[in-house]
């Protein structure tokens, strides 16, 4: 699986259900924004309901609810994942990314556009919160 660049500063959810759907942001966005979905809305990154419908789309199976972050040893071998989760204004929001294990290697694929690397293995940095197990 390879990381999927965010091409607009909110899609990181866009990004990472084409990162897992094995598909290129421009046409993960096509089919989001067919479906009523759009980067720009701050639900994408504040509620599970649109990503879960985008993954739903793409055929991809995910758990029905949020598992809190215990370590990174417990992460199942693939998950949607939200870190840098914060409340603004009352509400929670996050970055989306993708936890990967192949072969006993651990990686968190990152769609933002300004990274060194968009394959990260500095777990220390990342502050996980909470992730959803894709089952294929």
């Amino acid at each position: 699986m390879k990381p999927v660049i965010q091409e607009e500063i909110s899609g990181c959810g866009i990004a990472a259900s084409a990162a897992l759907a094995g598909m290129s942001y421009a046409e993960a966005k096509s089919r989001a924004n067919a479906l009523g979905i759009y980067a720009a809305d701050p639900t994408l990154w504040s509620e599970t309901a649109h990503v879960r419908k985008l993954l739903q789309a793409f055929g991809l199976l995910a758990a029905p609810e949020e598992t809190p972050f215990e370590s990174w040893e417990r992460m199942p071998d693939k998950a949607l994942m939200a870190i840098k989760w914060r409340v603004e204004k009352g509400r929670a929001f996050w970055h989306w990314v993708v936890f990967l294990r192949e072969e006993g290697e651990a990686t968190v694929l990152d769609s933002k556009k300004g990274l060194r690397s968009n394959v990260r293995r500095d777990f220390w940095r990342m502050k996980p919160k909470w992730y959803i197990e894709i089952f294929n």
